[in-house]
């Protein structure tokens, strides 16, 4: 079963959006396989965003996340990269389709909330990096039939 990483930016936390947002994710039918609340490393926050160190914009994302706690999740679901992708709606909240979490709950693209892989192999290296694998607990909700064939 496919597993994405998730996580509630600061933003998210401060405007205490938490159980919306997992809400939604559950609503989808995603199974939440670990959840914790951190205050991230700069260390953490550079390794996380490594792939945009030579951008100009590095430095504010890593300060941002850094600013406060993030709640780190792994949900596991059927296409649970893609589709939360889909949930989650555009970087940019403006542009983003309401009934997405960032098109209902968004302000700006500097404040949009969540963060979600973009695919799986960027989903097991972020997993590895936020969790230790004893952290993840492997379970079947007893809705499981009922939500594919």
């Amino acid at each position: 079963m496919e597993r994405t990483f998730i996580a509630i930016k600061p933003d998210g936390v401060q405007r205490g959006l938490v159980g919306e947002i997992i809400r939604r994710l559950e609503t989808k039918g995603f199974t939440l396989v670990a959840l914790k609340l951190l205050h991230p490393s700069r260390e953490l926050a550079e390794q996380h965003y490594a792939v945009h160190k030579e951008r100009p914009f590095f430095s504010g994302l890593v300060d941002f996340i850094t600013s406060g706690p993030v709640v780190a999740m792994v949900w596991q679901g059927e296409g649970v990269v893609a589709a939360s992708r889909l949930t989650i709606g555009a970087t940019n909240p403006l542009v983003s389709p309401p009934g997405t979490i960032r098109g209902d709950l968004g302000i700006n693209i500097g404040r949009n909330l969540i963060h979600g892989s973009d695919a799986v192999e960027t989903a097991q290296s972020e997993i590895a990096l936020w969790f230790k694998e004893e952290e993840l607990v492997s379970w079947s909700p007893t809705v499981s039939p009922w939500l594919s064939e």
